[in-house]
C-alpha cells in the first residue's frame, strides 16, 4: 500500500570568551526535587561537598528541574557530550537564536552555551570566504549556591534551572546578543528529514497483513503476552478454529488502525496510541505455515488495553502478507513511532 515504503526505507557581558578560558571556577549545586523547587525556579539549592562525584546528578537536575508551563525541548538543545567543534559545524548554517548548551569541558558542573547571532562581534573580522564559524558564539553558564547563571554579567539573575534559563532568554535577550529560538527539532537533523518524518507520522503507514487471533492477557504484557498469545492461536489453528483475515494494518501517530479488507469479521478497529503497551516478534521465532500464496509468514503482534481506565490487556496477532513488508520492519516502526514515544511521557 502506498506509504508503507516507510517502514523498509553585542553585549557587555564577559562571558561571550570562550569556556575553555575562564578566569575563575563555579560551584556545583544540586537541586532538591520538590513542588516549590519547580514552581519557583528562584529557589534556594542545597551545597554539596564533592564537586566531581555528584556533578552528574546535579547536571540532570538542573536541566530537568523546569518550570511547569515551559514545554520540555531540552533533548533538542541539551547535548552534553558534543564537543565545541561538533557545536560549531551544526549552528553554523542555522537561524539567529538557535543554540545549544553541553557541559563544559573545563568546569565540571559548568555549562557551555553555543548561540548562533547575526553578525560578528565587534573586532572579529569576517572573511570573504566565510562558512559562518564566526557567527557561532559561546557563553559559560556557572552553577551558583542558587542556581545557573550566565557567567561574567552582572545584570543577569540567577535561575533554579537551565530550562528556566533558556526560557527567559526566549522571551528576552537579557545578557546575550539575542533571543534564544527553541527549537522544535533537532538542530542536527536537517528540516528536510524533520518534514519527511512529520509528514509520516501525520499520514501514517500501512500495508496488508494477516490477522490471525486475539486472545485476553490480563495483566500481561511484553512479549511473554505474545509468546503465550501464539500457542494458544497454532493450538487452534491444529483444531481448524482460526481463519485468518487479510487486513488493512495502520500505523501512525494515533495508534494502530485495523480495516478487514473483505469485512468479514468486522469493518475496522482502532488501538489508541495511550493503550497500546508492546509490540514485537514472537520470541520463538515461530512462522504461520498456513498461508498458501507466500508461504511461511514470521508471527508479530502488539498488546493493548481494553481502555484507559482498565488494565486488562489483549493480544492480537499478525503474520507476514507481503514479502516485501517483513514483519520486522513493521515492528520496528511501530516501536518507533508509538512504543518509545509513550515511554517517554
Amino acid at each position: 500500500m502506498d506509504g508503507w515504503r516507510h517502514f523498509t526505507s553585542s553585549s557587555s557581558c564577559s562571558a561571550c570568551s570562550s569556556e575553555s578560558n575562564p578566569s575563575t571556577s563555579t560551584t556545583a549545586t544540586t537541586t532538591t526535587a520538590n513542588a516549590a523547587d519547580i514552581v519557583d525556579p528562584m529557589s534556594p539549592l542545597k551545597m554539596i561537598d564533592d564537586l566531581f562525584t555528584t556533578w552528574k546528578t546535579k547536571t540532570m537536575e538542573v536541566v530537568h528541574h523546569h518550570p511547569v508551563f515551559v514545554k520540555d525541548t531540552s533533548k533538542y538543545w541539551y547535548k552534553p557530550q558534543i564537543s565545541r567543534e561538533e557545536t560549531i559545524a551544526v549552528l553554523k548554517d542555522k537561524q539567529p537564536g538557535s543554540f545549544i548548551i553541553r557541559d563544559s569541558s573545563s568546569f565540571p558542573g559548568a555549562f557551555g552555551l553555543a548561540l548562533k547571532v547575526a553578525t560578528a562581534p565587534p573586532g572579529v573580522l569576517t572573511k570573504g570566504n566565510s562558512d559562518g564559524s564566526e557567527l557561532v558564539r559561546h557563553f559559560l553558564i556557572e552553577t551558583t549556591a542558587k542556581g545557573v547563571k550566565l557567567k561574567g554579567c552582572n545584570n543577569e539573575p540567577v535561575f533554579g534551572s537551565l530550562a528556566a534559563l533558556v526560557y527567559q532568554h526566549s522571551i528576552t535577550p537579557l545578557a546575550l546578543p539575542c533571543k534564544l529560538l527553541l527549537p522544535e527539532y533537532d538542530p542536527a537533523v536537517s528540516v528536510e528529514q524533520v518534514t519527511t518524518a512529520q509528514q509520516l507520522l501525520e499520514q501514517g503507514a500501512a500495508c496488508n497483513v494477516t490477522y490471525l487471533y486475539s486472545n485476553e492477557t490480563e495483566s500481561l504484557t511484553g512479549p511473554e503476552a505474545i509468546r503465550r498469545t501464539v500457542d494458544s492461536a497454532l493450538v487452534l489453528s491444529s483444531q481448524k478454529k482460526i481463519e485468518p483475515l487479510n487486513v488493512h494494518f495502520k500505523v501512525s501517530s494515533q495508534g494502530i488502525t485495523i480495516t478487514d479488507n473483505a469485512r468479514k469479521v468486522f469493518f475496522r478497529r482502532h488501538y489508541p496510541v495511550q493503550t497500546i503497551t508492546h509490540c514485537g516478534l514472537d520470541p520463538e521465532n515461530r512462522q504461520w505455515c498456513c498461508n498458501s500464496n507466500s508461504g511461511p509468514a514470521r508471527i508479530y503482534g502488539f498488546v493493548a488495553r481494553k481502555s484507559l481506565a482498565k488494565s486488562e490487556n489483549v493480544c492480537h496477532l499478525f503474520a507476514e502478507l507481503e514479502p516485501e513488508q517483513p514483519a520486522s520492519a513493521i515492528v520496528n516502526f511501530v516501536n518507533k513511532v508509538i512504543i518509545n514515544p509513550n515511554r517517554s511521557q
